[in-house]
């Protein structure tokens, strides 16, 4: 039998979705009947095709077994961890880049002063949690020695506040066990624990929550015409491999966060995709993290009106992802994307 992925989808939100889920013609994502589903999309690598719940039933046994295990991870409530609060989505990540030449803010908070200025405008404007980085992983870019890395951020995360939750954005074995040991609560390796193998060793060391992304290669080439036999299922296929390889070296814990990784070795034509149809990672049963903010595929779309903040697609995006259930959005502009979501979710009441 072909491998098959169930993907929700048809969601409804605020309370329309309430009213759905009472009436039990919809099932609420994550057990939060805020966002609910009445439709799932059956996909292999051959075939894909949209039914509604009420018709699982009359799916052949071993798939409508499949289906059913699938929804069960889709429904299920997700226990919070640290400072998320998974019933109340979506969770908001910001940004802080502690560089001369990332992408879109490189050069503007290396310096300890302005990032400490950054930081708290960052958690006053209502963040969850803050990612930390000293290294640019930039499409183009290259790897600095770690010494630099940790140079640039050490002073900060020494004072951070211990009420706030700060996650490390870090490739680097070294950089996160140094992270760690001075209060940080998450790792976020864009490179998937791929990029330095005694990562691994780390995770397990200190039993820390961490993002999993996904990443065609390293970011000096990752852009250099990246290739899929089909994104979206191989990046599910990527998860899935890594999660239970996370378990035989005795990562035990739940405290996965699942990432994409829009940009990071994907076309257009990738993160169109990825984006769209989002919702296929939830049947994995962890969180979902998006970076969308400020990012190229932006410009690609909006041709003569791109700008430089890219405020506009960033919060279109934001807006989009929610309605897919997504439960941490990483982001640059935190204050206009909060704002956007407490609108948005005022006029859908």
């Amino acid at each position: 039998m072909p491998r098959y992925y169930t993907r929700a989808c048809n969601f409804y939100y605020g309370s329309k979705s309430k009213f759905l889920v009472k009436q039990k013609k919809a099932i609420p994502l994550n057990g939060n009947s805020e966002i609910s589903f009445d439709k799932i999309e059956i996909i292999s690598r051959k075939t894909q095709k949209k039914i509604p719940l009420k018709k699982i039933n009359s799916l052949p046994k071993n798939l409508r077994k499949l289906v059913k295990k699938n929804l069960k991870l889709i429904s299920q409530k997700k226990k919070s961890f640290e400072n998320f609060n998974f019933r109340n989505n979506p969770n908001i990540m910001g940004v802080l880049n502690m560089t001369p030449d990332s992408f879109s803010d490189g050069g503007k908070f290396n310096k300890y002063n302005l990032a400490i200025k950054q930081l708290n405008y960052l958690f006053q404007s209502g963040a969850n949690l803050v990612d930390i980085g000293g290294e640019s992983t930039r499409p183009g870019s290259k790897p600095v020695k770690s010494s630099i890395e940790w140079d640039r951020i050490k002073d900060v995360l020494k004072k951070i506040n211990k009420k706030n939750m700060v996650s490390l954005d870090t490739r680097k074995s070294e950089i996160m066990e140094r992270g760690i040991n001075l209060g940080v609560n998450l790792i976020n390796d864009v490179s998937g624990f791929n990029y330095d193998k005694n990562s691994i060793n780390i995770i397990r060391k200190y039993k820390i929550p961490f993002v999993l992304q996904h990443s065609l290669g390293n970011p000096d080439k990752m852009q250099d015409n990246p290739k899929y036999k089909n994104v979206l299922l191989d990046i599910y296929d990527f998860f899935e491999e890594k999660i239970k390889f996370f378990k035989s070296v005795g990562i035990n814990h739940n405290k996965i966060i699942l990432d994409p990784g829009v940009g990071f070795g994907k076309n257009l034509k990738h993160n169109m995709t990825i984006i769209k149809n989002i919702s296929i990672y939830h049947s994995l049963g962890l969180p979902i993290l998006l970076g969308i903010s400020r990012k190229k595929f932006i410009k690609e779309i909006s041709s003569d009106n791109d700008s430089s903040l890219r405020l506009g697609g960033t919060i279109s995006s934001s807006l989009f992802a929610m309605m897919q259930g997504v439960q941490i959005l990483r982001v640059h502009d935190v204050n206009e994307v909060i704002q956007s979501i407490k609108v948005f979710k005022e006029l859908i009441k």
